[in-house]
């Protein structure tokens, strides 16, 4: 059951899901596996199989074939059964693929895109291996405290502005952790969400594209929620909504609004395009203390310093330099105070 980085993982198989909510909504009850048999249409042996299956993956079940089965805890798992209906209306409810392990939200939704995927197609996780960051970067994701996805998206788009969707995404973010926890978090130009000064939150965005329009984006989004520490490398650097607010929140809430908020963004970019991308760039700059004011280093170009002096037009940061105002079209720029961290 373990699976090495580049095997191609299988979706979840539904009627382990299936299996989950029933055993939740009969909490600290035990569950005859002839009831579940009958309840998901399999035999009793596939039952036993399929809660060996769940074991493996982390699920604590107590109980065997012949006693029958319960949870020894409501797991907090992010299933589409729960997050289908919450999804109803939006771009985002008909297409939702989740793994228990998998290397990379963002590799199988750039494969999966590459073959048809429709838009609005969701592929989440409850751990991934080999999760990937801009650049060469990785993304801690310990297993079921996190949320990881990413959506297939099909806008009428030049390559050139694809960055927009990236910043939108960061509003959709701030949206959702403002509708869960009540807490507002700062952005990152171009793809990160802070609270406390550290990071909580990544946004990835990698298209497949022709000279002048976009085939598909895929946008990853790294939540951290639950985590109560990490390795001694992010400590001082990354954050969780957890060790914010002392509290643990339920993860398909969050990935519910966010999905919702994502949905608005999109819809209103697809549907008005100008309006909305100013819109877009005028709220970003408003979310973010790094937009303007901000002392910062960029690597491209064989460096920039200077002081952020908001987006242009298309969504590129602004930097006063003491040669004049650059423009910085990638990641990777730092903080001066910053630049010394990993």
């Amino acid at each position: 059951m373990v699976q090495q980085p580049g095997a191609k993982a299988a979706p979840t198989d539904a009627r382990l899901g299936r299996i989950v909510r029933l055993l939740s909504d009969n909490p600290m009850v035990v569950v005859s596996g002839t009831r579940i048999a009958a309840e998901i249409g399999v035999s009793r042996s596939e039952v036993w199989r399929l809660m060996e299956q769940l074991r493996e993956l982390g699920v604590a079940i107590a109980g065997h074939m012949l006693t029958g089965y319960r949870l020894e805890s409501i797991p907090d798992l992010v299933l589409p059964e729960e997050l289908r209906a919450r999804l109803a209306g939006t771009i985002f409810d008909r297409h939702i693929h989740h793994f228990f392990r998998i290397d990379s939200t963002s590799t199988a939704a750039m494969e999966a895109a590459d073959e048809r995927a429709p838009e609005g197609s969701v592929f989440l996780a409850e751990q991934q291996i080999a999760g990937r960051g801009r650049g060469a970067n990785t993304w801690e994701s310990e297993p079921s405290v996190g949320l990881y996805l990413s959506v297939v998206l099909r806008p009428a788009l030049p390559p050139t502005e694809v960055i927009i969707l990236a910043l939108a995404a960061g509003l959709a973010v701030r949206a959702a952790v403002r509708e869960v926890t009540g807490r507002e978090c700062d952005l990152r130009w171009p793809n990160d969400a802070m609270l406390g000064g550290r990071k909580f939150c990544g946004i990835l965005t990698e298209l497949n594209a022709e000279i002048t329009r976009v085939r598909h984006v895929v946008v990853g989004i790294g939540i951290n929620v639950n985590q109560t520490a990490f390795p001694a490398e992010l400590e001082g650097i990354a954050t969780s909504l957890r060790m914010e607010t002392g509290r643990t929140w339920p993860r398909t809430d969050l990935a519910a609004a966010l999905l919702r908020a994502l949905d608005r963004e999109y819809q209103h970019l697809v549907t008005a395009n100008t309006e909305a991308h100013e819109s877009i760039l005028r709220r970003f700059e408003q979310a973010s203390s790094f937009a303007r004011g901000c002392h910062v280093q960029a690597p491209e170009n064989g460096g920039i310093e200077g002081v952020t002096e908001g987006l242009d037009e298309r969504g590129f940061l602004k930097v006063r330099t003491a040669q004049g105002v650059r423009t910085v079209m990638s990641g990777g720029v730092r903080v001066v105070e910053d630049a010394g961290r990993g």
